[in-house]
């Protein structure tokens, strides 16, 4: 299958999908649903080719596909795989068919409609993860803002419109400082190409040279990590997620969690830190304190609330704040444990908000205090919450366990202040999860309505069964996939390395300069 482009095939299936949907006569609105469930299936078994084709003891780009595609500009058709996208991708594809599942029930209205905009997500997903071109990427990047605003803003709630355009108006923000970064850095480095592999062989030495209060390299890398942080979101322009999350509807907040989060910390590793070593050296402490500031304050956030979906949702602010720690202390136990960490986050975070949503199609209420004594009458549904509560909780033996280990043993290599810091965060992750867990499935039953309710149907179990397993049996043999991201991360490193200067420091004014070791005297 060497001729094969399994990578176009990948992301092309669900917009495929997407067209197929879009066909169905209206009176057959009710096939839209199966016809959508039928293509996300065909792309988690075909992106399962991927994973036999791909080769664990290679560290660079595999299954590449390049040509050109507009020359006159330097634009490429460049897409590749590596160990730090392939469990992505795998997680995208994994949560296609599950979360087509999931709306079967939720979504009334415009069905036809709304199976073509998830459709068109998850193949906006899928390329920015396998993107090489700068340009492409920023495509697929700026592409998955269409279907996620209408996603919330016409199947949300009663604050939908608000919800949407604030979502839509803080990353379009972030995104046009990065679109000018990507032209200023081909043009003044003389790039032949918007490709990265050609961006990262470009001279960046004139980059280096002083500007008004930082050198050029230092703004361009701030253009990229500020779209990449409200994409995170990083506190504080983080504002947007509870919102977004408390108005979409299930499948909406399930994707924006799982997948959705992601392309932002992706995008810090694949592009802003092989691109600017010596800014990244510059911003470290500060991007550092703002993770552990978004790990602690998320969490208590998360302990405050009342509403099951904003507490999920600011937990996602506290998670992905281990997320991008585990990224910026540069070292490989912490970047290995951020990756794990992004499938851990999707699978469980994900599962969180498929539990809530379920709960919700019930009561339709997402107050804590209307629920209560749920384990006796919904004993499976129980089963399903506390195996996913105890796995975003970082329960040894679950998933969430091994990336955020890791991300604490590699921030605790760059300083101890750091990882005892972040180390408050799974305290409090324990508090709220477990103070939710309390609050619905124990005590007495507080409402009578709630004596009526019925437990997992077969389809809500084909879609939390699978999540759970993965929870399981993930935590139990993690090896598969930390192999896999193992020789990529080094790779990185490697190259982050090599191109930080040896001499010239670019330094923040006020910032003391680095100590140079002693030199012994003959």
């Amino acid at each position: 299958m060497v001729d094969v482009p399994l990578l176009t095939i990948t992301y092309l299936i669900p917009l495929i999908g997407a067209l197929a949907v879009a066909l169905v006569p209206r009176e057959w609105e009710k096939m839209a649903g199966p016809t959508a469930l039928f293509f996300t299936c065909i792309t988690f078994l075909w992106s399962l080719l991927l994973v036999l084709h791909f080769d664990v003891g290679s560290a660079g780009y595999q299954l590449e596909e390049k040509s050109e595609w507009i020359q006159r500009l330097g634009i490429q058709y460049h897409l590749g795989i590596d160990g730090i996208s392939l469990p992505l991708v795998i997680l995208t594809t994994f949560l296609g068919p599950i979360t087509v599942l999931s709306a079967f029930r939720c979504i009334e209205v415009r069905k036809k409609e709304f199976y073509v905009a998830l459709m068109a997500l998850i193949s906006f997903s899928l390329g920015s993860f396998l993107a090489l071109d700068t340009i492409l990427f920023y495509l697929f990047f700026e592409l998955m803002l269409l279907p996620m605003f209408l996603i919330i803003g016409i199947w949300g709630g009663k604050g939908r419109v608000h919800a949407a355009v604030k979502f839509f108006m803080f990353t379009v923000a972030g995104s046009l400082p990065f679109l000018l970064a990507i032209i200023a850095f081909k043009v003044w480095t003389g790039s032949p190409t918007f490709s990265l592999t050609d961006f990262l062989a470009a001279d960046t030495s004139m980059l280096r040279e002083s500007g008004w209060l930082l050198s050029t390299e230092c703004w361009l890398f701030l253009a990229f990590a500020f779209a990449f942080a409200v994409k995170v979101p990083m506190f504080p322009v983080h504002t947007w997620l509870p919102d977004a999350h408390g108005e979409a509807p299930t499948p909406g907040s399930v994707w924006l969690a799982a997948v959705l989060l992601k392309v932002g910390a992706y995008g810090f590793l694949r592009f802003a830190i092989p691109l600017f070593p010596n800014a990244v050296e510059v911003f470290q402490p500060y991007i550092l304190t703002l993770a552990v500031i978004g790990i602690i304050y998320g969490a208590f956030l998360a302990l405050a609330q009342k509403n099951m979906k904003r507490l999920v949702a600011y937990s996602s602010v506290s998670h992905m704040g281990y997320i991008v720690l585990g990224i910026f202390v540069l070292n490989p136990m912490g970047i290995v444990g951020a990756v794990f960490l992004m499938v851990a986050h999707g699978l469980t975070t994900g599962g969180l908000f498929l539990l809530v949503g379920i709960l919700y199609e019930r009561r339709h209420t997402l107050d804590i205090s209307d629920y209560g004594g749920l384990a006796r009458i919904l004993p499976g549904y129980a089963t399903a919450l506390m195996v996913v509560v105890l796995g975003s909780a970082a329960l040894p033996g679950l998933v969430g366990f091994i990336g955020e280990f890791m991300v604490l043993m590699g921030a605790a290599e760059k300083s101890w202040v750091w990882a005892v810091l972040a180390g408050l965060g799974i305290i409090l992750g324990a508090a709220y999860l477990l103070t939710l867990y309390k609050a619905l499935m124990f005590g007495p039953v507080t409402s009578s309505r709630n004596e009526d309710l019925k437990d997992l149907t077969r389809r809500e179990r084909i879609v939390v069964l699978p999540l759970v397993l993965l929870i399981v049996l993930l935590g139990l043999l993690p090896g598969n996939v930390i192999r896999r991201v193992q020789r990529s991360v080094d790779q990185i490193l490697i190259r982050f390395e090599a191109r930080v200067l040896a001499t010239e420091e670019v330094r923040f004014p006020g910032m003391p300069p680095k100590k140079s070791p002693p030199v012994e005297e003959e």
